[in-house]
């Protein structure tokens, strides 16, 4: 399945003095199985965008579909499309209602009208996949858990649905370093075990670099980049324009480049860095040629 989005425009507030426009003109592709990374400062469009992927929100003009139905069209039926995406906004733990884990994941399955036997392998499948041993879990109430077993709990929930789009509005926000660590190593799991679309929002440019085959930059309602991770992070001057950052591994290196250090500086992961400074100390012994790193 894929998502193919055509000059979309969506305005909030028209016809009142707050009249916003938020969409301007937005196309966009994303193919099947492809992992995305959505940038952009904040009021940029990021989260109107993927709102408009499932219908919560209609466009004022331009389409979207979802494979070949057009959800943007009056009249769509969303009921099916809907099951097909799953949108979890920042903070999804307050999504959380049931009395135990397991009610809570197996209550999209059960709406669907699966069996018992049925929701009970996707409720144990989809807590494989997010982490969360079944035995030690289930029963346990989703209120005492953890902010990071809440939210792995909210993704089972997701998961159960066997969706093929995955979309996530900044899922480390809020997190300690621990669970934002266990979180992406789900993400990537995700990635590399299952063939769906995942769209990841994100203000982590470190996590958006190590993670995304694509990167698109929004600004100001429109799409202004979009690329591999190296060719949209090559734009240092252009992204800091817009109030973005580079990922801190690349930042990083710059800073070394400037200061003399002759490494290269536009790296985007740990482990390409770590090659390029073991190059640099064998072949120069580690002595810097001068400068001062800005």
């Amino acid at each position: 399945m894929s998502i193919k989005v055509k000059e979309l425009v969506h305005v909030y507030g028209e016809g009142t003095p707050y009249e916003t426009l938020a969409l301007n003109q937005v196309s966009l592709e994303i193919a099947d199985g492809e992992f995305v990374g959505l940038i952009g400062h904040t009021g940029s469009g990021k989260s109107t965008l993927v709102q408009h992927l499932n219908g919560l929100l209609k466009p004022k003009s331009g389409q979207v579909f979802i494979g070949d139905a057009e959800i943007s069209a009056k009249g769509a039926k969303l009921t099916d499309i809907r099951r097909k995406i799953g949108l979890l906004f920042q903070y999804p733990e307050y999504q959380l209602f049931e009395e135990t884990v397991y009610k809570d994941i197996a209550f999209g399955p059960a709406n669907l009208g699966l069996s018992k036997e049925e929701t009970d392998e996707r409720v144990r499948e989809s807590m494989a996949v997010v982490g969360l041993d079944f035995d030690a879990f289930a029963q346990r109430s989703p209120f005492d858990l953890s902010g990071g077993q809440k939210r792995k709990a909210v993704i089972a929930g997701v998961i159960a649905m066997r969706p093929e789009v995955l979309i996530l509005d900044e899922p480390t926000a809020g997190l300690d370093p621990r669970s934002q660590r266990e979180m992406l190593a789900m993400l990537e799991g995700i990635k590399e075990s299952r063939r769906v679309i995942v769209i990841l929002i994100s203000h982590n440019m470190g996590d958006v670099a190590r993670m995304a085959d694509r990167v698109v930059v929004l600004d100001k309602g429109r799409v202004a980049l979009s690329g591999s991770p190296a060719e949209v992070f090559a734009h240092e001057e252009f992204l800091r324009s817009i109030g973005l950052g580079l990922p801190p591994v690349t930042e990083f290196m710059r800073r070394l480049r400037l200061g003399g250090v002759d490494v290269e500086g536009s790296l985007l992961h740990v482990d390409e860095a770590e090659e390029s400074l073991d190059r640099y100390l064998r072949n120069s012994g580690g002595r810097a040629k001068g400068g001062n790193p800005q």
